[in-house]
């Protein structure tokens, strides 16, 4: 049921010098689907991580901040288990994956970072996980393979990429992403890998990392969960052109952003039910922290969201969220807009709006609440998805 969203163009996800994947059959959850992913990275790769901030995370996240230190030279992910509320003896499991690639690459364990994804406080099948490992290292996979062996609850496998030109030359950039449900900031998004060949040097990818981060995939919200997994790696393998001028690090910069919101906004429109992709915009706020808090107080409430839905313009929803936002606004300078259609004014129904304008907008697979604060020159924007009965179905289904 996604909106908009179709199946990645095997033919467009190019190659990327410096990295080699593998996917498996581990059956780690169901038979006979791939569910083991391997990406090797070229000697001399750099790479950068953000991760949940969820106090309950993932024992991969917790060896992957540490092992981020460390000469990465393989990440392996898996899904259909999360192994997340496993304790110590998660940890103990997810050490032997690591342990187990770093035997079959000829590396150290730390030199690993692996990732999960599934059901929480189930142990990881870690017998099954290590016997596909061969497998994963024997197969030559593409892109489009590796974003279907990450799936979960999705629909449609995610997968972007583009080629850029720097002084030095062409660079690629390519990324994959899964999620569906349990999404929200900090950082939104389930898992995301997104690969260059450039040359980048540590400190720069890390902060480009962190903007790129903030700029998509933590401009995202299905549910308001965020998951214990949620990570988001950059990795540069310096088999292609050298970025360290200023201008191609913005270029490369730009390339990277744009790559993870077209994986971010593709997480939102194959929400765990989604019929509608909606953008949330607050203009002329005081500050872009304000601005965010409001949108995301219109994408994450539920009652908004089933409005949403419905194609009900229920504009008290609205109003209600900006005004608990926790910013200190003056309701009377605020305007409200679904779409064109100028709906509130000065914080009252706008006199000449009808009701049928705004259902005309509101039943298209995508339109855009536009808040306007009146109060300064910052603005921020948010994307998110209505709530649909197939959500609660989803959900409830989910372990079974």
């Amino acid at each position: 049921m996604a909106v908009n969203l179709s199946p990645p163009d095997r033919g467009a996800l190019h190659p990327v010098a410096g990295i080699e994947l593998g996917v498996a059959m581990a059956g780690i959850k169901k038979p006979d689907r791939r569910d083991l992913l391997v990406m090797r990275l070229a000697p001399g790769s750099t790479v950068a991580g953000v991760f949940t901030r969820n106090r309950f995370c993932a024992a991969p996240v917790l060896i992957c901040r540490k092992n981020l230190r460390n000469k990465v030279r393989a990440l392996v992910v898996n899904t259909g288990n999360a192994n997340a509320g496993t304790g110590a003896d998660g940890m103990k499991r997810a050490l032997r994956v690591c342990s187990e690639l770093a035997r079959l690459l000829g590396c150290k364990p730390g030199d690993v970072l692996p990732f999960s994804t599934g059901v929480i406080m189930e142990p990881l099948p870690v017998e099954r996980v290590c016997e596909g490992l061969p497998q994963a290292l024997e197969a030559k996979s593409d892109w489009l393979s590796a974003a279907e062996a990450i799936m979960t609850t999705d629909t449609v496998a995610k997968a972007f990429s583009t080629k850029i030109r720097l002084s030095t030359g062409e660079a690629t950039v390519t990324g994959i992403a899964k999620g569906a449900g349990m999404i929200k900031p900090d950082m939104a998004t389930m898992l995301g890998f997104v690969v260059t060949d450039a040359a980048v040097p540590r400190r720069a990818l890390h902060q480009m990392l962190g903007r790129a981060a903030q700029r998509s995939f933590n401009c995202i919200t299905v549910d308001g969960d965020t998951s214990t997994n949620d990570s988001f790696i950059l990795a540069a393998t310096g088999a292609g052109p050298a970025a360290r001028a200023r201008k191609d690090l913005a270029l490369l910069e730009q390339a990277v952003t744009d790559v993870s919101q077209k994986l971010a906004q593709a997480i939102i429109r194959d929400g765990e039910g989604a019929t509608k992709f909606v953008t949330v915009r607050v203009e002329r706020g005081r500050s872009a922290a304000e601005c965010r808090r409001v949108a995301y107080a219109i994408a994450h409430s539920p009652l908004v969201k089933t409005a949403f839905f419905a194609s009900d313009p229920n504009l008290g929803r609205i109003l209600a969220a900006i005004g608990y936002a926790g910013v200190a606004l003056d309701t009377a300078r605020i305007d409200l807009h679904i779409d064109d259609v100028l709906v509130a004014k000065g914080g009252g129904r706008n006199p000449g709006y009808r009701e049928e304008q705004a259902v005309a907008a509101m039943k298209k697979p995508e339109f855009t609440v536009r808040a306007v604060l009146n109060r300064g020159k910052a603005e921020a924007t948010v994307w998110t998805c209505d709530f649909s009965f197939d959500y609660v179905k989803i959900n409830a289904e989910y372990r079974t």
